[in-house]
């Protein structure tokens, strides 16, 4: 699957869209991926799933286990380890820190991809793979559907992506005054589990 392959799928399920958003990491941007409006399409979820296997595939070879935090990455985590014949887990936030829950486990010997949704700025995705650090399987790298930090995200293992975009973001004290016209939308998931 192509980046514009990628990219239509998130048109079509009228995912991309512009205005002024908060994203989950805090900065605000004038494009905000609504990854949820592609999620609630099962056909076109496995499509874009396979396609990141395929790429997980190729980049690590075979794959036992993949990791995902929750909330976002519980969905691409899910059909992307169906497709690659793997076990799935999810970490999720207790006291604000990812952990492991409801029995979950990363056997020895198991090879592990951790994927996300969207990559911002990579924190999530440093959280997930920190919070898995201890386990006693192989963090072999990460993968995501869209890294919309143009290859900047820096995770602390290798990123495979179906989609890779530079899609500029600001900090709140230094926004273009384009942006800072329209009222701005905090469409974000980190609120659910506690985090501002």
């Amino acid at each position: 699957m192509t980046q514009d392959e990628v990219l239509a799928e998130f048109r079509a399920a009228g995912a991309l869209l512009e205005g002024h958003f908060i994203l989950t990491s805090g900065r605000h941007s004038a494009v905000y991926l609504q990854k949820n409006l592609v999620f609630m399409d099962p056909p076109r979820t496995e499509r874009l799933c396979r396609a990141l296997a395929e790429r997980i595939r190729a980049a690590y070879g075979p794959i036992d286990m993949v990791v995902s935090p929750a909330v976002g990455g519980i969905v691409p985590g899910y059909e992307t380890a169906r497709a690659l014949g793997a076990k799935t887990v999810f970490v999720e936030r207790e006291s604000g820190q990812f952990q492991l829950r409801r029995g979950f486990a990363i056997p020895k010997g198991a090879r592990v991809v951790m994927v996300e949704d969207i990559i911002t700025t990579g924190l999530s995705s440093r959280e997930c793979l920190a919070s898995i650090a201890d386990q006693p399987g192989e963090i072999v790298g990460a993968a995501c559907l869209i890294d919309r930090s143009g290859g900047k995200a820096e995770l602390g293992k290798p990123l495979v992506a179906l989609a890779t975009l530079d899609i500029p973001t600001f900090e709140a004290d230094k926004l273009p005054p384009e942006l800072a016209s329209l009222p701005a939308v905090k469409p974000g998931s980190r609120a659910l589990a506690g985090q501002a």
